[in-house]
């Protein structure tokens, strides 16, 4: 992994692979109390968050957490109007370290929140983890993958970056929503 950065990819998704609906909309059902504090508590030790213009985690210590958003509407860098503690980065303009040091970040965990676009650029770049959750009871017919249309499904496309699953464990076993934790091998 290039940099002082560490990447790992948060994600929830139905039982088909889904984040959100074809419309592009996480449905409600799709919310789980177990991995929202999961989820928080785990973005509370990152040095940086990254997602696109739409994802975004609303919890209690969102508005002090520094992150980079990624948005074609800059040339390379740009500090964000809507948010102190955010940059917006074009990564074609400028590489993900220069836009971590415009918030004042030299490295640490960079804690990847999506949409597809973002999963996937990250999924090139190279995950150390990818933490999925997955709603078992829950599918999303003709609803978004994770990684875009483009790409095979999520497990599918976690093994081909070089990522292996550990066994599942339950947030909420009433609610069917398992996390597996995707690593890359020691070595």
């Amino acid at each position: 992994m290039p940099g002082a950065f560490r990447y790992e990819g948060y994600a929830i998704v139905s039982a088909d692979g889904m984040i959100a609906d074809a419309d592009g909309r996480m449905p409600p059902a799709l919310l789980n109390s177990a991995d929202q504090r999961f989820l928080s508590e785990a973005l509370d030790r990152a040095a940086v968050l990254v997602h696109g213009r739409h994802s975004h985690e609303g919890h209690r210590n969102s508005p002090r957490r520094r992150r980079v958003v990624l948005s074609r509407r800059v040339g390379a860098i740009a500090a964000d109007p809507e948010a102190p503690h955010s940059v917006l980065w074009n990564p074609a303009g400028a590489p993900f370290a220069a836009a971590c040091e415009a918030l004042g970040i030299a490295g640490g965990t960079a804690a990847i929140l999506g949409g597809p676009e973002v999963y996937e650029q990250f999924l090139e770049l190279g995950y150390a983890r990818f933490l999925l959750s997955r709603a078992a009871e829950l599918t999303i017919p003709g609803g978004l993958p994770i990684f875009g249309r483009s790409r095979p499904p999520v497990d599918q496309a976690l093994a081909a970056a070089g990522l292996t699953p550990a066994e599942p464990r339950w947030l909420d076993r009433q609610a069917g929503v398992a996390l597996t934790v995707w690593r890359k091998p020691a070595g």
